[in-house]
């Protein structure tokens, strides 16, 4: 049964996530004591996996502004039926064995001469592997109405990451510079860029091409309107509203 639902933050939480402490659980809040789970990146499916497995808990999460204004969808299996299937499939098996044991198999010798093979030749298959090329790409960060860097205090600790590698790196507050270390395939089109900062989000993809690529050094600004940036908030307690829809 499909079971849908939206999102409610009850009680927003001041604490900046980015002082908390990293754990395989999530990032641990030292002011009210809970583990904060970060689902402000995750994909709507990957929050409804989340929230099904964990709708009895009390949950504290981080999330986008508009993650409150979608709906989400799970398919919740009854336990009673997995039980009925799994007797069924019990019931089955031991009726397959009790059969098994009553009849007695012939044992039968079949002589079947080898037939003769010729060999033509080999066969030989050509696949094309095509490498990851590393670079790296330098430009500025600027906001599109002003034609300016983002104000540090305004948005406080910007961080870029392209094409979900590891390697995350802060833009610089006064000049909006960045240098990312990254790799890609020669026929990308587009580059998956990831801004994080203390409370904004933003994933976008922005146009590529291989040949802008000069001794392995890609010049690419980038330019985001502010209102593109999704608000983050911590809630202190998720609210999960289910819909009677199906």
């Amino acid at each position: 049964m499909k079971k849908k639902f939206t999102l409610e933050i009850a009680s927003p939480c001041s604490e900046n996530f980015d002082k908390m402490t990293v754990n395989s659980n999530g990032s641990f809040c030292d002011s009210c004591m809970k583990n904060v789970i970060d689902l402000s990146a995750k994909t709507n499916s990957e929050v409804a996996k989340f929230i099904a497995g964990n709708k009895d808990k009390n949950i504290c999460a981080r999330l986008k502004t508009t993650q409150l204004e979608e709906e989400f969808e799970h398919n919740e299996i009854s336990r009673i039926n997995t039980l009925k299937y799994a007797a069924v499939a019990a019931s089955v098996l031991l009726t397959s064995n009790l059969v098994a044991q009553e009849k007695r198999s012939v044992a039968t010798e079949v002589s079947c001469p080898k037939p003769n093979v010729l060999i033509m030749g080999a066969v030989v298959s050509n696949q094309v592997v095509e490498k990851e090329v590393s670079i790296l790409v330098k430009g500025k960060l600027i906001e599109t109405k002003t034609n300016k860097p983002f104000d540090g205090k305004t948005y406080p600790n910007l961080m870029l990451s392209i094409n979900g590698y590891e390697s995350v790196v802060k833009i610089n507050p006064k000049t909006g510079e960045f240098s990312v270390p990254m790799r890609v395939l020669k026929t990308d089109k587009t580059l998956e860029i990831v801004l994080k900062g203390d409370d904004y989000y933003l994933s976008k993809a922005i146009p590529f091409t291989f040949s802008s690529v000069k001794n392995k050094v890609l010049l690419q600004d980038i330019s985001i309107a502010a209102e593109e940036l999704s608000r983050i908030y911590i809630a202190g307690g998720l609210g999960i509203n289910y819909s009677n829809k199906r």
